[in-house]
């Protein structure tokens, strides 16, 4: 039996902790086996995770354990995915994996360099990711929303060698790559040359490169609110211990069914929605662009997924369909959401209109899976819930000290599978220390071991000497659909002093601006009562989703011409 196989045969039917230990060697993520042939370019450096080892063979390659159902003849046949009416089987997944690892490998793609994927979710897409891991290569799955400036960024941080586009990117790709060498454009379908139809000729690549389990096997980039995305760097040991919250969250098996609404470019969905899914050996339905709510709920009703993922700002989208159209997800036991805060009221309405439950989870594209997550039959509104198995997590204050239960302070959490680190050395160094990493993220946590996001580390204020919470403000006015959307940002006054604005999306509510200055002073203590209240069509945000709090800020100066009253 080939090493390939007693990885396979290792990691089948088994739950993470006792897969990893039927393998060979203790994982350490560290430089010492971060190596030279598959480093990152311009000195990357890594992080410590000592702390979080595991027991694996050296030699891993993630691809023969994602997709290691297509080794059982019982499983090959059974659908990996499901995208409008056609199913790819975990055999035929494997097959198209194999294929366009070899048709990267004749491209002169070599083992290390990275691949960037302008791809839209297809089983193509899962197959150009899956084929780069086997190949040695580093896939970069990228933001089709990014600006061109954005990818252009990402193309000449990473030294992409390659860079797989659709035809519908095709101008967008032909911008970033412009005169130079590099990244080489691959057309993902359509033409004679493209991927799909180098993969059909190509021969089937039996054996996958021989990684080791510290090697890179991924990187993504985040996009915060403001400056260029950073890249964080994930390896093959990471990759093959994706689906931690489908098991034990969800208890995803074969036979399980999971629908998700996030693209596959970002961590939530790359987990749970596509790796985290073959691990589990369970069934994907993907949607090639983005779905609008209508469409999810025809795939509730064609498909009866066991499993839902999406983001909040999604879960209010549904709640504005009718009430009949919505009781569809009534046989979806499992609903799962992050990404940002869940507002009460959002809850409240699922609860009444649909029946079942929404867990609200929490992770960062720096642990790629979920690091905590309430559980069904163990949940708390307003949290995040506990932490998952394997990771620990530590809430400290600014001096360095535990906070006791119930006192706000910085989380810090060792996982396992967290990032290498960054790409960057310098920010590598001051986030990632001894195996923990720090999230930058607020926390409280209760008696009961529940975890509660309170917002940034940057997002706690001192406004007339006393500390704001932006998110409680904003609550204040989301309740009972007055506002369908709210952010709180701080914005100096005309003598410097820090006050706050609040900038509101209409609900039910007409006219919300007298209804959210009244609901402010009823339910505020006076001293977080906003001092300007505007209403907003909608919030502006990033491609990722997230709300560029900067750009309100800039808009309510450029109103007062850069002079607020104090």
């Amino acid at each position: 039996m080939d090493r390939a196989a007693i990885i396979r045969d290792a990691f089948i039917f088994k739950s993470d902790a006792a897969a990893w230990d039927a393998g060979g060697q203790t994982y350490r993520g560290s430089a010492s086996r971060y190596s030279e042939r598959s480093r990152p370019p311009r000195g990357a450096a890594q992080s410590n995770n000592s702390g979080n080892a595991k027991a694996m063979p050296e030699t891993l390659n993630a691809v023969d354990v994602l997709l290691a159902r297509a080794g059982d003849p019982a499983l090959r046949e059974r659908a990996a995915i499901l995208q409008e009416g056609r199913e790819t089987s975990y055999g035929a997944l494997a097959e198209l994996t194999a294929r366009v690892a070899t048709a990267l490998r004749d491209t002169g793609l070599v083992p290390g360099e990275r691949v960037g994927l302008l791809m839209n979710d297809t089983p193509l897409f899962c197959a150009a990711f899956l084929g780069a891991l086997k190949a040695g290569a580093v896939a970069i799955p990228l933001n089709t929303r990014l600006p061109a400036r954005d990818v252009r960024f990402i193309a000449e941080d990473s030294d992409a060698a390659l860079l797989i586009h659709d035809p519908s990117f095709e101008a967008l790709a032909r911008e970033i790559a412009g005169a130079r060498a590099r990244p080489r454009l691959l057309e993902a379908r359509g033409g004679d040359a493209s991927l799909e139809a180098r993969a059909r000729t190509a021969a089937t690549l039996e054996r996958s490169h021989a990684t080791r389990a510290s090697d890179p096997a991924f990187w993504l980039y985040s996009s915060g609110t403001t400056g260029h995305p950073k890249a964080i760097i994930h390896s093959h040991a990471n990759a093959a211990q994706a689906g931690k919250l489908l098991r034990e969250v969800a208890g995803a098996r074969p036979g399980s069914v999971v629908l998700a609404t996030s693209k596959l470019f970002f961590a939530f969905a790359l987990d749970n929605a596509f790796t985290g899914v073959l691990a589990c050996g369970a069934t994907t339905v993907l949607n090639e662009g983005w779905p609008e709510p209508e469409t999810i709920i025809a795939q509730v009703v064609r498909h009866r997924p066991s499993v839902f993922f999406t983001v909040p700002t999604f879960f209010r989208r549904l709640l504005a369909l009718p009430a009949e159209q919505l009781r569809a997800f009534a046989g979806t036991p499992i609903n799962v959401t992050g990404g940002e805060r869940l507002p009460e009221a959002i809850l409240r309405q699922w609860r009444v209109t649909v029946g079942t439950d929404i867990l609200v989870a929490y992770g960062m594209s720096e642990t790629f899976c979920n690091t905590m997550s309430n559980l069904p039959a163990r949940k708390r509104d307003g949290s995040v819930g506990i932490p998952l198995e394997g990771v620990q997590a530590r809430i400290l204050n600014e001096q360095g000290a535990e906070v006791a239960p119930g006192e706000p302070g910085v989380l810090w959490v060792r996982h396992p599978t967290l990032a290498l680190g960054y790409k960057d050395p310098e920010a590598t160094a001051r986030a990632f220390r001894d195996g923990w990493f720090c999230t930058g993220d607020l926390f409280t946590r209760d008696e009961e071991g529940f975890y509660t996001h309170q917002g940034r580390s940057d997002e706690l204020y001192r406004v007339a000497g006393q500390w704001v919470k932006p998110s409680e403000i904003e609550e204040a006015v989301l309740g009972d659909g007055l506002a369908r959307e709210a952010a709180c940002v701080v914005v100096p006054d005309r003598d410097g002093f820090e006050r706050l604005a609040l900038f509101v999306v209409p609900g039910t509510t007409s006219p919300v601006l007298p209804a959210a200055q009244a609901r402010c002073a009823q339910a505020l203590p006076r001293h977080s009562q906003p001092k300007w209240i505007r209403e907003v069509a909608e919030l502006p945000r990033t491609a990722t989703g997230k709300v560029q709090r900067f750009v309100l800020r800039e808009r309510l100066l450029a109103e007062t011409g850069g002079r607020t009253e104090p």
